[in-house]
């Protein structure tokens, strides 16, 4: 590549963390990773070294991935230089890597710190910070009683170990503990690592309060060191993959739709280690018709047509097309479409790499001009979800220069009825009087956008008008693709940057909402509860399958026994009780 070939590209790239690799054809000849990609990439088109002079001229393209954070974009480098060996690159020649935290495929699992994961466990990791990993595990043991010992001593004791004397295990060995109630610590210890700090932090927080007022000042010091460990372990930078029993491969999706082009991101991940990303461009002739649900049907057969399966593929949104679904499932691939946890958040990460944009079109500028408004760099996108007018909620999605700001998103709990304008009065409601009052700690957007058409819009700004926030506001149609203003609607064609912008904040929000519809949905209680046979479980693969009760009741036995975990006898109980 020539100087001014590295400028330009270095210009198309977002100001965001990430891995960027030097290509020739199919050869990666450098990986780095950067704090900002732009700055970072065009440095090389006056690269300092001699070394580096020849890898930038023996390139042909820079290919980039967005990651959240440093943490992510060091982990992703270290795996892709692993994989790739690239020339240019320092490159270790022995197998280690960041460690990993593996509870074992046992009836009685065992937890340790570990490089080399074994078959069917539960992998959670990489994690930068062996010192810290370490201090997390020994908490759970003393507080969870996990068993560390290796299986052969495991095996055939008649008394328990010294691990039981000092605190450190429940003793399942000698029975000291039933199999069930040791699964179900084992159980608290995997919802900590997908996410749930309390789960630790809490029983910490009550023994060192306990200590304090026994006025055993060490041992509370001691305390306050770990829980300060714990407390910070998921908001520290350490960035779990989570990989359930033997889903040794999981790929993540994310899919973006603009114009009548669309990309799917696809994250992969091994034992639980982030190890390699692509970005695939399709044809979407029906543009915005052309839902990115209906995308991802057409995507997955003809991706894994011709490649290895995972064990288990995360969506941001199911594919519209139950046959495909139904295939992989039969292949033993389970697919998840997650509302909360690290696994959504790595769905977010797909999806901020679908989105990404290849070119230097100024959206956020373009929009500006088209709608004679302020530069909007902050835009909030609001959208409502509900199934008949239950479980209600509402979503506001922020965009700052462009980019998903997801640190900014809210999502809030509507009145239950099926009145969707009344819905969004109440929503852009909620979120004016908090600005007005100070009760929102976000700057105020310079521009709302709401999902629908004239009604929703005129909802929006009755809301608006009622508490007195000035900020402007337009809508954009699903079915026309048509942006509504006050004044005029306006019908820009597929391949107008403004229109891209808006339909990016517009999706988000809808994606944004239906996910925490699904989650409510998921955890209201409904007349399944009162069913024999069916469980939380079973209840949520029910509801996922059909959408509702009526359409559960409407079912015919072999739609029902179709569902994984329902025989005939649960599907003919749920006929006759519904």
């Amino acid at each position: 590549m020539e100087p001014n070939e590295v400028r330009a590209r270095a210009g198309d790239l977002p100001r965001s963390p990430g891995v960027y690799q030097f290509v020739a054809g199919e050869a990666t000849l450098y990986v780095g990773k950067a704090v900002d990609l732009r700055s970072r990439v065009r440095s090389y088109a006056d690269p300092r070294g001699e070394r580096i002079r020849r890898m930038v001229a023996a390139a042909e393209t820079v290919d980039v991935a967005v990651t959240d954070t440093e943490t992510q974009a060091l982990l992703l480098e270290a795996n892709l230089i692993k994989r790739h060996q690239p020339r240019y690159n320092v490159r270790l020649k022995d197998d280690k890597s960041y460690p990993l935290v593996q509870l074992t495929d046992h009836s009685v699992p065992r937890i340790e710190v570990t490089r080399d994961p074994e078959p069917g466990a539960t992998v959670f990791g990489p994690f930068t910070d062996k010192g810290r990993v370490e201090t997390v595990v020994k908490a759970l043991r003393e507080t969870y009683g996990l068993r560390g010992c290796s299986d052969h001593k495991y095996a055939g004791r008649d008394r328990p170990c010294l691990d039981y004397e000092m605190g450190l295990c429940s003793a399942p060995c000698t029975g000291e503990i039933g199999e069930e109630s040791y699964r179900d610590d084992v159980a608290a210890a995997v919802r900590f690592f997908e996410g749930e700090t309390g789960v630790l932090a809490d029983p910490l927080s009550r023994e060192m309060e306990a200590a304090a007022q026994a006025q055993e000042f060490e041992r509370a010091a001691n305390l306050r060191d770990r829980l300060s460990v714990v407390e910070a372990f998921h908001g520290g930078g350490e960035e779990a993959v989570s990989s359930r029993g033997d889903e040794r491969t999981v790929d993540v999706l994310g899919a973006a739709i603009e114009g009548d082009a669309a990309t799917v991101a696809r994250l992969h991940a091994e034992r639980g280690q982030l190890v390699d990303r692509s970005r695939h461009r399709l044809d979407a002739p029906d543009g915005r018709d052309a839902a990115v649900a209906a995308l991802l049907s057409a995507f997955l057969p003809q991706y894994y047509a011709e490649r290895d399966l995972p064990d288990a593929v995360l969506l941001s949104e199911r594919p519209d097309d139950e046959d495909v679904v139904a295939w992989l499932e039969a292949e033993g691939v389970a697919v998840r479409v997650p509302g909360t946890g690290r696994e959504a958040k790595l769905v977010e990460l797909a999806l901020k790499n679908a989105r990404r944009s290849d070119g230097r079109t100024d959206g956020v500028g373009a929009l500006a001009e088209a709608l004679s408004i302020p530069r909007p760099e902050r835009i909030e996108g609001f959208d409502v979800s509900h199934a008949q007018g239950r479980a209600v909620v509402g979503s506001d999605v922020c965009f700052v220069g462009g980019d998903a700001d997801t640190a900014a998103y809210r999502r809030k709990k509507l009145t239950e009825g099926n009145d969707d304008y009344l819905h969004m009065r109440e929503l852009i409601g909620w979120r004016a009087e908090r600005a007005v009052e100070a009760r929102d700690d976000r700057p105020d957007p310079d521009l709302l956008l709401v999902d629908g058409g004239r009604g929703q819009l005129d909802a929006a700004r009755a809301a608006l008008d009622a508490v007195g926030w000035d900020v402007p506001v337009v809508a954009l149609a699903k079915e026309e693709e048509v942006v509504v203003t006050p004044t005029r609607r306006h019908d820009w064609p597929s391949t107008d940057p403004s229109l891209h912008l808006l339909q990016r904040v517009r999706d988000e929000a809808h994606r944004f909402a239906v996910q925490y519809h699904q989650t409510l949905r998921d955890d209201v209680s409904t007349v399944l509860d009162e069913v024999p046979g069916v469980g939380p479980e079973t209840r949520t693969k029910l509801l996922r399958r059909f959408g509702s009760v009526d359409a559960i009741r409407a079912a015919s036995l072999d739609d029902l026994t179709d569902v994984p975990g329902v025989g005939e006898k649960t599907a003919r109980t749920l006929t006759e009780r519904l």
